[in-house]
């Protein structure tokens, strides 16, 4: 299937078997209508966000796999280092869809966005991207325009940060046992 029709289209992809079709950020809401009204994708699964802090910078070897996985305990196996390819932006955000019809198909939307760039929500589109929405703000701190109530869903209101981001300071919290005073 061709997805060169659908707004905001940059590309599309087909690897392991899944297809991602990736749209200009600004039309995120247009292409989901469009996916939605014209080619039945009627539920959103997921909407998954990656940080791709520091990707392809030096010290970032690739993996080779082959069908039955990768050795992620060697990495670039078979002694093939391989810096892996630039992307054109930190994060990516995946909207996972699947057209429920006789003949079933399931595409992923990816979006990319900079650290202070904002998503449109798509919540009109698809009424489950309230939760989704809400945890990609409240782990990863990309910010949702739009969104009916944006507010932390996972983590306590007055948490610091964001814990997915590859930034987000390492430690821990203070654990308090009960016989200490």
């Amino acid at each position: 299937m061709s997805y060169e029709d659908v707004p905001g289209f940059v590309g599309a992809a087909e690897a392991h078997g899944e297809t991602t079709v990736v749209v200009e950020a600004g039309r995120l809401v247009d292409a989901s209508e469009y996916l939605r009204d014209e080619l039945e994708f009627n539920f959103l699964s997921d909407i998954t966000p990656t940080d791709y802090l520091n990707w392809g910078k030096k010290g970032v070897a690739g993996y080779w796999g082959n069908a039955w996985g990768r050795d992620i305990n060697a990495p670039g196996s078979w002694g093939l280092h391989v810096m892996p390819e630039q992307k054109p932006k930190r994060f990516a955000v995946s909207y996972h869809l699947l057209a429920m019809r006789a003949d079933p198909e399931r595409i992923r939307v990816q979006i990319w966005v900079d650290d202070v760039e904002a998503v449109p929500s798509v919540v009109s589109v698809w009424p489950t991207a309230d939760f989704h929405e809400r945890e990609v703000w409240d782990m990863m701190g990309i910010p949702i325009t739009g969104h009916p109530n944006m507010k932390r869903i996972l983590l306590d209101d007055d948490w610091e940060g964001h814990p997915l981001r590859k930034d987000y300071p390492l430690g821990g919290e203070p654990v308090r046992f009960s016989e200490a005073e």
